[in-house]
C-alpha cells in the first residue's frame, strides 16, 4: 500500500507547481475521488496496482452509470494526470490511462456577434447617466480586449495603464498577461471614471479599486456584467440571446477574419494552448464560406 498521501501530494502540486485554480483543484478531486470510490467498491483500494483491466472496467462503469461522453473525457484526462504524476515520482512503472483515447467531442462553433450586430448593442448602451457610462465602458473593455467576465469584474485602477494603452490581467491559473486596448474603450473608460463612477462611489460613500461598480458603488459580480449585458440586448434591436462569453468570442473571431494571426490571439485571450485558440479558425472559415455563397454568382 502507499506509504504517502499521493492523493494530498497530487493536489498540491495542481497548485504549487501547475498554478492551477482552486476550482481546478476541486474538479480534480472530485474526478479522483470517485475513480477511489469505485475502487474501494471494487475490493481493492490499491491505487497504486491499478492495471489496464481496471481502466477498462471503470469505462464500462462509467457508461452504465450513463456518463456523457465530456463528462467521461475530463475524468479519464483527471486521472490520467494523477497518474502520470506518481509515474514522475517513480511510483508506478506505466500510466495505465495513457494509452485510453475518447472519441473527439462534437465541435460546438461559439456564438458572436457580426460587427453591424456590435453596432446595435453599443447604440442601445447611449446615454449620460453614470450607469450609461459604465455600461458604454464596459462593452468596450469586453469587445476591444476580449477579457473573461470574471476579469473584467476583478479589473482595478491600478491595472489601466492609459499611457501605454493596455491592461494587466490577472487571469486563469494565477497568471498574468498585458492586454491592448484601443481609442474607443480608452475614451470610454475615462468618461466613466470621471464623470460615472466618481459621482457613483461619492454618493454611497464606497471606497475601493476596482474599476467596474453595480448601482450602489459596490464592485459590480460576472452575474451582475450578465445581466447589464441582457438589460442592453433587450434595449437594442437584436432579437439574439447573450452570454457573456459572446463578446470574447466576437472578440477573436472579428480579429482573425481582419487579420490576425492565432498565435497573436492566443496570447490575448489568455489561451495556455493554442488548441483551445483554433476553435475560432473554424469560424473564421464558416464566415467566409457564407460570404462566398453570398457574394459570388456561381457560389
Amino acid at each position: 500500500m502507499a506509504t504517502k498521501n499521493w492523493h494530498e501530494l497530487f493536489l498540491s502540486y495542481l497548485i504549487v507547481e501547475k498554478g492551477y485554480s482552486e476550482k481546478t483543484k476541486i474538479a480534480y478531486n472530485e474526478d479522483l475521488c470517485d475513480f477511489l470510490d469505485f475502487l474501494k467498491a471494487s475490493g481493492d483500494n490499491n491505487y497504486l496496482a491499478v492495471d489496464h483491466l481496471d481502466v477498462r472496467t471503470y469505462l464500462s462503469f462509467l457508461y452504465d452509470k450513463k456518463y456523457s461522453r465530456n463528462s467521461i473525457s475530463r475524468k479519464i484526462a483527471s486521472l490520467r494526470s494523477f497518474y502520470q504524476f506518481l509515474l514522475k515520482n517513480e511510483e508506478i512503472k506505466e500510466n495505465p490511462f495513457s494509452y485510453v483515447h475518447m472519441k473527439k467531442k462534437q465541435l460546438r462553433l461559439p456564438r458572436f456577434f457580426y460587427e453591424k450586430e456590435m453596432d446595435a448593442l453599443f447604440e442601445s448602451a447611449q446615454g449620460t447617466r453614470p450607469l450609461d457610462l459604465r455600461n458604454q465602458a464596459l462593452l468596450e473593455i469586453l469587445y476591444g480586449t476580449g477579457i473573461r467576465v470574471s476579469e473584467c469584474a476583478n479589473l482595478t485602477l491600478q491595472a489601466i495603464d492609459f499611457s501605454a494603452g493596455v491592461l494587466l490581467i490577472h487571469g486563469k491559473g494565477n497568471k498574468d498577461r498585458y492586454v491592448p486596448f484601443g481609442s474607443f474603450a480608452s475614451d470610454s473608460l475615462k468618461e466613466y471614471l470621471d464623470y460615472g463612477r466618481a459621482i457613483l462611489m461619492t454618493k454611497y460613500g464606497k471606497e475601493h479599486n476596482y474599476v467596474f461598480i453595480n448601482h450602489h458603488g459596490e464592485q459590480i459580480t460576472p452575474t451582475g456584467i450578465e445581466y447589464v449585458l441582457n438589460q442592453l440586448i433587450k434595449k437594442s434591436t437584436l432579437n439574439s440571446d447573450i452570454h457573456p462569453h459572446m463578446l470574447r468570442h466576437t472578440f477573436a473571431t472579428h480579429l482573425l477574419n481582419n487579420g490576425a494571426d492565432m498565435r497573436t490571439v492566443q496570447e490575448l485571450l489568455g489561451h495556455a494552448n493554442l488548441s483551445t485558440t483554433q476553435i475560432y479558425a473554424h469560424v473564421t472559415k464558416e464566415s467566409l464560406q457564407k460570404n462566398y455563397r453570398t457574394f459570388h454568382p456561381r457560389a
